[in-house]
Protein backbone atom coordinates (compact mmCIF):
# COMPACT_ATOMS: atom_id res chain seq x y z
CA UNK A 1 0.00 0.00 0.00
CA UNK A 2 1.40 3.40 -1.10
CA UNK A 3 2.14 5.68 1.64
CA UNK A 4 0.36 9.10 2.05
CA UNK A 5 3.58 10.92 1.47
CA UNK A 6 3.14 8.86 -1.86
CA UNK A 7 -0.31 10.00 -2.81
CA UNK A 8 0.01 13.60 -1.97
CA UNK A 9 1.39 15.56 -4.15
CA UNK A 10 4.81 18.20 -2.73
CA UNK A 11 3.82 21.52 -2.03
CA UNK A 12 6.95 23.84 -2.15
CA UNK A 13 6.10 25.72 0.99
CA UNK A 14 6.39 22.68 3.12
CA UNK A 15 9.69 21.94 5.10
CA UNK A 16 11.75 18.89 4.19
CA UNK A 17 12.59 17.24 7.26
CA UNK A 18 16.06 16.42 8.06
CA UNK A 19 17.52 14.04 10.99
CA UNK A 20 20.67 15.51 12.89
CA UNK A 21 23.10 13.07 14.42
CA UNK A 22 23.73 15.02 17.93
CA UNK A 23 27.13 15.21 18.98
CA UNK A 24 28.44 12.90 21.88
CA UNK A 25 24.61 11.04 21.45
CA UNK A 26 25.67 8.07 18.98
CA UNK A 27 23.99 5.04 20.01
CA UNK A 28 20.46 6.38 21.39
CA UNK A 29 19.03 6.51 17.73
CA UNK A 30 18.49 2.57 18.14
CA UNK A 31 16.86 2.94 21.71
CA UNK A 32 12.88 2.01 21.57
CA UNK A 33 10.16 2.79 23.01
CA UNK A 34 7.31 0.77 22.57
CA UNK A 35 8.74 -0.84 19.65
CA UNK A 36 9.77 2.34 18.03
CA UNK A 37 13.46 4.18 17.70
CA UNK A 38 13.09 7.75 17.78
CA UNK A 39 13.93 7.76 14.20
CA UNK A 40 10.78 5.38 13.18
CA UNK A 41 8.75 8.02 15.52
CA UNK A 42 9.90 10.17 13.52
CA UNK A 43 9.56 9.24 9.61
CA UNK A 44 5.38 7.41 11.41
CA UNK A 45 4.23 10.76 12.07
CA UNK A 46 5.53 12.61 9.35
CA UNK A 47 4.07 10.02 7.15
CA UNK A 48 0.98 10.65 8.88
CA UNK A 49 1.26 14.58 8.28
CA UNK A 50 1.27 13.11 3.97
CA UNK A 51 5.17 13.96 3.97
CA UNK A 52 8.55 11.72 2.81
CA UNK A 53 10.61 10.52 5.25
CA UNK A 54 13.22 12.59 6.91
CA UNK A 55 16.73 12.25 5.58
CA UNK A 56 20.24 12.03 7.31
CA UNK A 57 22.15 15.56 7.74
CA UNK A 58 25.45 16.03 7.25
CA UNK A 59 28.36 18.90 6.45
CA UNK A 60 27.85 18.08 2.51
CA UNK A 61 23.94 17.98 2.35
CA UNK A 62 22.59 20.36 -0.04
CA UNK A 63 19.37 21.94 0.54
CA UNK A 64 17.26 25.03 0.03
CA UNK A 65 13.88 26.32 0.71
CA UNK A 66 12.24 25.32 4.10
CA UNK A 67 13.83 22.21 6.07
CA UNK A 68 12.76 20.97 9.68
CA UNK A 69 15.73 19.71 11.55
CA UNK A 70 14.68 17.03 14.34
CA UNK A 71 17.39 15.56 16.55
CA UNK A 72 17.86 11.55 15.78
CA UNK A 73 17.98 10.39 19.82
CA UNK A 74 14.44 12.31 20.66
CA UNK A 75 11.46 11.04 21.12
CA UNK A 76 8.82 13.69 19.76
CA UNK A 77 5.02 14.52 20.18
CA UNK A 78 3.09 14.45 17.36
CA UNK A 79 1.78 17.48 18.03
CA UNK A 80 5.11 19.40 18.55
CA UNK A 81 6.38 18.22 14.90
CA UNK A 82 3.15 19.07 13.71
CA UNK A 83 3.39 22.36 15.08
CA UNK A 84 7.02 23.25 13.51
CA UNK A 85 5.27 21.99 10.31
CA UNK A 86 3.13 24.74 10.19
CA UNK A 87 5.21 27.37 12.15
CA UNK A 88 7.68 30.14 10.80
CA UNK A 89 11.37 30.07 11.33
CA UNK A 90 11.95 29.20 14.68
CA UNK A 91 14.56 27.18 17.43
CA UNK A 92 12.39 24.97 19.63
CA UNK A 93 14.52 24.31 23.14
CA UNK A 94 13.43 22.71 26.07
CA UNK A 95 13.60 26.03 28.12
CA UNK A 96 12.99 29.16 26.73
CA UNK A 97 14.69 31.20 29.29
CA UNK A 98 18.02 29.54 29.77
CA UNK A 99 18.53 27.44 26.03
CA UNK A 100 21.92 26.25 27.44
CA UNK A 101 23.59 23.40 26.08
CA UNK A 102 21.69 19.90 25.67
CA UNK A 103 18.46 21.50 25.75
CA UNK A 104 17.93 22.76 21.33
CA UNK A 105 14.93 20.53 20.15
CA UNK A 106 14.98 21.11 17.01
CA UNK A 107 14.52 24.31 14.25
CA UNK A 108 11.93 25.19 11.66
CA UNK A 109 14.57 27.47 9.29
CA UNK A 110 13.49 28.83 5.24
CA UNK A 111 17.32 30.12 4.75
CA UNK A 112 21.00 29.69 6.30
CA UNK A 113 20.15 26.20 6.40
CA UNK A 114 23.19 25.04 7.65
CA UNK A 115 23.21 27.40 10.56
CA UNK A 116 20.20 25.77 11.87
CA UNK A 117 21.13 22.61 11.89
CA UNK A 118 24.41 23.31 13.75
CA UNK A 119 22.05 24.66 16.01
CA UNK A 120 20.64 21.69 16.79
CA UNK A 121 23.53 19.38 16.46
CA UNK A 122 25.79 21.59 18.56
CA UNK A 123 23.65 24.43 19.82
CA UNK A 124 25.46 26.81 18.28
CA UNK A 125 24.47 30.35 18.18
CA UNK A 126 21.31 30.94 15.93
CA UNK A 127 19.53 33.94 15.22
CA UNK A 128 16.29 32.11 14.98
CA UNK A 129 13.47 33.09 17.95
CA UNK A 130 13.18 30.51 20.71
CA UNK A 131 10.42 29.11 21.84
CA UNK A 132 9.49 26.24 24.00
CA UNK A 133 7.09 23.20 23.34
CA UNK A 134 4.21 24.56 25.35
CA UNK A 135 4.74 28.26 23.35
CA UNK A 136 3.80 25.74 19.95
CA UNK A 137 1.15 23.67 21.66
CA UNK A 138 -1.72 24.49 23.50
CA UNK A 139 -1.48 22.57 26.89
CA UNK A 140 -5.08 21.28 26.33
CA UNK A 141 -5.21 18.15 24.21
CA UNK A 142 -8.98 18.41 22.94
CA UNK A 143 -9.03 15.34 21.64
CA UNK A 144 -8.12 13.40 25.02
CA UNK A 145 -10.11 16.10 26.83
CA UNK A 146 -6.79 16.83 29.39
CA UNK A 147 -4.36 19.06 30.03
CA UNK A 148 -0.92 17.36 28.19
CA UNK A 149 1.99 19.51 27.81
CA UNK A 150 3.70 18.26 24.39
CA UNK A 151 6.56 16.20 25.02
CA UNK A 152 10.17 16.15 23.64
CA UNK A 153 12.25 13.00 25.46
CA UNK A 154 15.63 12.35 24.85
CA UNK A 155 16.43 9.15 24.44
CA UNK A 156 18.65 7.61 27.06
CA UNK A 157 18.58 3.67 28.26
CA UNK A 158 18.56 4.99 32.29
CA UNK A 159 15.29 6.79 31.54
CA UNK A 160 13.58 4.42 29.05
CA UNK A 161 11.00 3.45 31.51
CA UNK A 162 9.63 6.88 32.50
CA UNK A 163 10.21 8.03 28.92
CA UNK A 164 7.05 5.02 27.75
CA UNK A 165 5.94 6.01 30.92
CA UNK A 166 5.41 9.68 29.79
CA UNK A 167 4.24 8.59 25.77
CA UNK A 168 1.41 6.08 27.25
CA UNK A 169 -0.05 8.68 29.60
CA UNK A 170 0.07 11.24 26.56
CA UNK A 171 -2.26 8.65 24.24
CA UNK A 172 -4.87 8.24 27.84
CA UNK A 173 -8.28 10.39 27.85
CA UNK A 174 -8.54 12.39 30.61
CA UNK A 175 -12.42 12.70 31.59
CA UNK A 176 -13.74 8.64 31.29
CA UNK A 177 -14.90 6.00 33.97
CA UNK A 178 -12.95 5.33 36.99
CA UNK A 179 -11.98 2.00 36.27
CA UNK A 180 -10.14 2.94 32.91
CA UNK A 181 -8.63 5.89 34.79
CA UNK A 182 -7.36 4.42 37.72
CA UNK A 183 -7.52 0.81 37.33
CA UNK A 184 -6.57 -0.15 34.24
CA UNK A 185 -3.34 2.25 33.21
CA UNK A 186 -0.74 0.64 34.53
CA UNK A 187 -1.57 -2.97 33.64
CA UNK A 188 -2.66 -1.51 30.07
CA UNK A 189 0.82 -0.03 29.60
CA UNK A 190 2.65 -3.67 30.07
CA UNK A 191 0.18 -5.20 27.63
CA UNK A 192 0.11 -2.29 24.99
CA UNK A 193 4.29 -2.43 25.79
CA UNK A 194 4.47 -6.04 24.60
CA UNK A 195 1.80 -5.99 21.86
CA UNK A 196 3.89 -3.17 19.82
CA UNK A 197 6.95 -5.36 20.83
CA UNK A 198 5.14 -8.39 19.26
CA UNK A 199 4.05 -5.63 16.45
CA UNK A 200 0.12 -6.60 17.55
CA UNK A 201 -1.54 -3.64 15.86
CA UNK A 202 -4.60 -2.68 17.44
CA UNK A 203 -6.76 -3.82 14.88
CA UNK A 204 -6.04 -7.06 15.91
CA UNK A 205 -6.72 -5.96 19.30
CA UNK A 206 -9.75 -4.26 18.32
CA UNK A 207 -11.24 -7.42 16.22
CA UNK A 208 -11.09 -9.65 19.56
CA UNK A 209 -12.81 -7.19 21.74
CA UNK A 210 -15.41 -7.64 18.54
CA UNK A 211 -15.39 -11.54 19.48
CA UNK A 212 -15.65 -11.45 23.19
CA UNK A 213 -18.20 -8.67 23.04
CA UNK A 214 -20.11 -11.73 21.28
CA UNK A 215 -19.13 -14.49 23.48
CA UNK A 216 -20.96 -12.28 26.59
CA UNK A 217 -23.76 -11.65 24.78
CA UNK A 218 -23.92 -15.56 24.42
CA UNK A 219 -23.36 -16.11 28.05
CA UNK A 220 -25.28 -13.50 29.68
CA UNK A 221 -28.44 -14.61 27.41
CA UNK A 222 -27.95 -18.51 28.71
CA UNK A 223 -27.55 -17.36 32.57
CA UNK A 224 -23.50 -17.83 32.68
CA UNK A 225 -23.02 -14.38 34.84
CA UNK A 226 -20.00 -15.64 36.06
CA UNK A 227 -17.76 -16.38 32.95
CA UNK A 228 -19.86 -13.61 30.77
CA UNK A 229 -18.50 -11.16 33.40
CA UNK A 230 -15.23 -12.45 33.25
CA UNK A 231 -15.22 -12.18 28.86
CA UNK A 232 -16.41 -8.96 29.71
CA UNK A 233 -13.96 -7.17 32.25
CA UNK A 234 -11.94 -8.76 29.51
CA UNK A 235 -13.37 -7.07 26.75
CA UNK A 236 -13.28 -4.04 28.60
CA UNK A 237 -9.80 -4.13 28.99
CA UNK A 238 -9.14 -4.78 25.74
CA UNK A 239 -11.16 -1.84 25.01
CA UNK A 240 -8.45 0.34 26.48
CA UNK A 241 -5.59 -1.34 25.26
CA UNK A 242 -6.30 -0.91 21.56
CA UNK A 243 -6.73 3.08 21.58
CA UNK A 244 -3.19 3.31 23.27
CA UNK A 245 -1.49 0.80 21.55
CA UNK A 246 -2.55 3.21 18.37
CA UNK A 247 -1.53 5.87 19.80
CA UNK A 248 1.84 5.49 21.05
CA UNK A 249 2.92 3.55 18.10
CA UNK A 250 1.43 6.20 15.85
CA UNK A 251 -0.91 3.83 13.84
CA UNK A 252 -4.29 5.11 14.27
CA UNK A 253 -6.65 6.04 11.51
CA UNK A 254 -10.13 6.65 10.81
CA UNK A 255 -11.36 3.25 10.29
CA UNK A 256 -9.32 1.67 12.99
CA UNK A 257 -11.32 4.49 15.48
CA UNK A 258 -14.66 4.17 13.10
CA UNK A 259 -15.01 0.41 14.24
CA UNK A 260 -14.01 0.95 18.03
CA UNK A 261 -16.20 3.62 18.11
CA UNK A 262 -18.99 1.26 16.80
CA UNK A 263 -18.82 -1.25 19.16
CA UNK A 264 -18.71 0.84 21.81
CA UNK A 265 -21.89 2.35 20.88
CA UNK A 266 -23.73 -1.00 20.21
CA UNK A 267 -22.77 -3.62 22.32
CA UNK A 268 -23.74 -2.34 26.18
CA UNK A 269 -27.30 -1.92 25.32
CA UNK A 270 -27.49 -5.64 24.11
CA UNK A 271 -25.06 -6.80 26.90
CA UNK A 272 -28.15 -5.83 29.33
CA UNK A 273 -30.78 -7.02 27.43
CA UNK A 274 -28.81 -10.49 27.11
CA UNK A 275 -28.80 -9.94 30.84
CA UNK A 276 -32.19 -9.84 31.37
CA UNK A 277 -33.00 -12.83 28.91
CA UNK A 278 -30.72 -14.85 31.29
CA UNK A 279 -32.68 -13.58 34.31
CA UNK A 280 -35.61 -14.53 32.55
CA UNK A 281 -37.59 -12.03 30.99
CA UNK A 282 -41.00 -14.00 31.94
CA UNK A 283 -40.58 -12.42 35.54
CA UNK A 284 -42.59 -8.76 35.02
CA UNK A 285 -39.89 -7.33 37.52
CA UNK A 286 -37.29 -8.14 35.21
CA UNK A 287 -38.73 -6.83 32.07
CA UNK A 288 -39.38 -3.56 33.50
CA UNK A 289 -35.78 -3.18 34.65
CA UNK A 290 -34.59 -4.13 31.10
CA UNK A 291 -36.74 -1.41 30.01
CA UNK A 292 -35.15 1.09 32.56
CA UNK A 293 -31.55 -0.34 32.02
CA UNK A 294 -31.54 -0.64 28.01
CA UNK A 295 -34.35 2.15 27.33
CA UNK A 296 -32.17 4.50 29.89
CA UNK A 297 -29.12 4.22 28.15
CA UNK A 298 -30.18 5.17 24.62
CA UNK A 299 -31.70 8.28 26.72
CA UNK A 300 -28.88 8.69 28.48
CA UNK A 301 -26.83 8.85 24.91
CA UNK A 302 -29.77 10.64 23.62
CA UNK A 303 -29.42 13.54 26.19
CA UNK A 304 -25.91 13.69 25.58
CA UNK A 305 -26.43 14.34 22.26
CA UNK A 306 -29.04 17.09 23.14
CA UNK A 307 -26.43 18.80 25.14
CA UNK A 308 -23.64 18.61 22.66
CA UNK A 309 -26.42 20.16 19.49
CA UNK A 310 -27.51 22.97 22.14
CA UNK A 311 -24.22 23.99 22.93
CA UNK A 312 -21.59 22.93 21.05
CA UNK A 313 -19.46 20.87 23.06
CA UNK A 314 -19.96 17.31 25.46
CA UNK A 315 -21.49 17.66 28.28
CA UNK A 316 -19.20 16.32 30.79
CA UNK A 317 -16.90 18.52 29.83
CA UNK A 318 -19.09 21.89 30.64
CA UNK A 319 -18.08 21.77 34.33
CA UNK A 320 -15.51 19.78 37.19
CA UNK A 321 -18.44 18.18 38.45
CA UNK A 322 -19.50 17.15 34.93
CA UNK A 323 -16.11 15.81 34.63
CA UNK A 324 -15.91 13.72 37.87
CA UNK A 325 -19.89 12.25 37.31
CA UNK A 326 -18.20 11.14 33.63
CA UNK A 327 -16.45 8.73 35.90
CA UNK A 328 -19.28 6.95 37.68
CA UNK A 329 -21.98 7.94 35.20
CA UNK A 330 -24.01 4.78 34.26
CA UNK A 331 -22.34 3.50 31.59
CA UNK A 332 -20.54 0.13 30.90
CA UNK A 333 -17.71 -0.24 33.35
CA UNK A 334 -19.46 1.04 36.42
CA UNK A 335 -22.91 -0.95 35.10
CA UNK A 336 -20.53 -3.95 34.95
CA UNK A 337 -19.04 -3.11 38.69
CA UNK A 338 -22.68 -3.54 39.67
CA UNK A 339 -23.44 -6.20 37.77
CA UNK A 340 -20.22 -8.33 39.56
CA UNK A 341 -21.03 -7.47 42.88
CA UNK A 342 -23.98 -9.01 42.96
CA UNK A 343 -22.91 -11.74 40.90
CA UNK A 344 -20.16 -12.43 43.90
CA UNK A 345 -23.49 -12.28 46.41
CA UNK A 346 -25.09 -14.52 44.56
CA UNK A 347 -27.64 -11.71 44.12
CA UNK A 348 -27.25 -11.55 40.12
CA UNK A 349 -30.90 -9.89 40.23
CA UNK A 350 -30.24 -7.26 43.05
CA UNK A 351 -27.60 -6.08 40.84
CA UNK A 352 -29.75 -6.04 37.31
CA UNK A 353 -32.23 -3.67 39.56
CA UNK A 354 -28.91 -1.84 41.18
CA UNK A 355 -28.09 -1.06 37.57
CA UNK A 356 -31.34 -0.10 36.63
CA UNK A 357 -31.60 2.39 39.75
CA UNK A 358 -28.64 3.65 39.04
CA UNK A 359 -29.19 4.59 35.43
CA UNK A 360 -32.69 6.41 36.21
CA UNK A 361 -30.65 8.58 38.62
CA UNK A 362 -27.88 9.48 35.91
CA UNK A 363 -30.64 10.07 33.28
CA UNK A 364 -32.18 12.94 35.90
CA UNK A 365 -29.07 13.83 37.01
CA UNK A 366 -28.09 15.01 33.08
CA UNK A 367 -31.39 16.27 32.50
CA UNK A 368 -30.39 18.62 35.31
CA UNK A 369 -27.50 19.86 34.04
CA UNK A 370 -29.24 20.49 30.51
CA UNK A 371 -31.93 22.67 32.23
CA UNK A 372 -29.03 24.63 34.32
CA UNK A 373 -27.34 25.28 31.36
CA UNK A 374 -30.07 26.69 28.95
CA UNK A 375 -31.05 28.73 32.59
CA UNK A 376 -26.87 29.96 32.15
CA UNK A 377 -27.78 30.93 28.83
CA UNK A 378 -30.37 32.26 29.09
CA UNK A 379 -29.05 34.82 31.52
CA UNK A 380 -26.36 35.57 29.36
CA UNK A 381 -23.81 33.54 31.37
CA UNK A 382 -21.43 31.94 28.10
CA UNK A 383 -21.58 27.97 27.91
CA UNK A 384 -18.01 26.86 27.63
CA UNK A 385 -15.75 24.27 29.13
CA UNK A 386 -14.32 24.95 32.84
CA UNK A 387 -10.75 24.83 31.55
CA UNK A 388 -10.88 27.35 28.66
CA UNK A 389 -12.00 29.78 31.39
CA UNK A 390 -9.05 29.17 33.45
CA UNK A 391 -6.36 29.89 30.43
CA UNK A 392 -8.40 32.89 29.87
CA UNK A 393 -8.03 33.58 33.44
Amino acid sequence: MPSKAMLKRPDPETPTAWIVERAGASGRDLLRAFGLTPRQRIDRILDRAGLAPARNWDSTSAATGPALFLRADVFYDERLVDALLASGDVLLCRDTQNAGPGEVLAARASSNLAAAADAVREDAASELPSLGPSDLVPDYNPKLRRFDPAYALDAKSEDLAETEKRIFAASYKGITDFVTKYVFPTPARGVVRLLAAAGIGANAVTATSYVLAAAVIFLFARGDFGLGLTLAWCMTFLDTVDGKLARVTLTSSRIGGFFDHALDLVHPPIWWWAFAVGLGLENAAVQWAMGGVVGGYLVGRILEGIFLAAFGMEIFTWRPFDAFFRGIVARRNPNLLLLSLGCLAAASGFGYFAVALWTALCILVVAVRIVQAAACRWRGIPIRPWYEEDEAA
